[in-house]
């Protein structure tokens, strides 16, 4: 394999770029090494040595814990749980949510054989436990998946001792949609709407 059909196959494996999109960008790149092609190279590298996952939340972020954990302006008795640090990202290009969060990792999923035990749950039982969670918000997409974990996450929670409340988002999240794909007034409605 040569090194240009090595970076389309690289490429192919990112999500939305096929095969063809994947040498569109190829050639994009290698068109202009220089401004393009060397400094994504760069970017990349900083990347995979500076960026972590935050053990408070799940975001990924350079320092740990994460930027959003560290803000002295969020309110942390208002916890978002969200399946993805995309679903994470989606809501604060929406800039509706002042509170902190909880990045699951994951969907409780029968299919895919994922259960409780493959999600990020502990860190969040962990801050409630340690007291001053008021709400617990659960943006999770309105897929069969998004819902059973939603339901096993509120009955869960219903069972501790200073249980929170516990709401969903409401009314703008489409069936089968996924967060980080709606635009931000849709989003900013559902989490308006949200619901116990």
């Amino acid at each position: 394999m040569t090194e240009i059909e090595r970076l389309i196959a690289l490429l192919s494996r990112l999500p939305g770029l096929g095969p063809r999109s994947a040498r569109r960008a190829a050639l994009a790149l290698l068109s202009e090494p220089q401004q393009r092609l060397l400094p994504l190279a760069a970017a990349l590298g900083d990347a995979a040595r500076a960026v972590r996952a935050c053990t408070t939340c799940g975001n990924l972020d350079t320092s740990d814990p994460c930027r959003i954990c560290t803000d002295p302006s969020r309110d942390r008795s208002l916890v978002c749980v969200v399946e993805g640090v995309g679903d994470l990202w989606a809501l604060e290009r929406a800039a509706v949510h002042r509170g902190v969060y909880q990045v699951l990792g994951g969907v409780l999923s029968a299919l895919s054989g994922t259960g409780p035990e493959d999600l990020n749950i502990a860190p969040l039982l962990a801050r409630i436990e340690a007291g001053g969670v008021r709400e617990v918000i659960l943006a999770l997409g309105a897929t069969v998946d998004g819902a059973t974990t939603a339901h096993f996450l509120a009955d869960r929670l219903a069972t501790l001792d200073e249980a929170p409340l516990v709401s969903r988002v409401g009314q703008g999240v489409p069936m089968g949609g996924a967060l980080d794909a709606l635009d931000d007034g849709t989003l900013a409605a559902a989490l308006m709407a949200r619901r116990a």
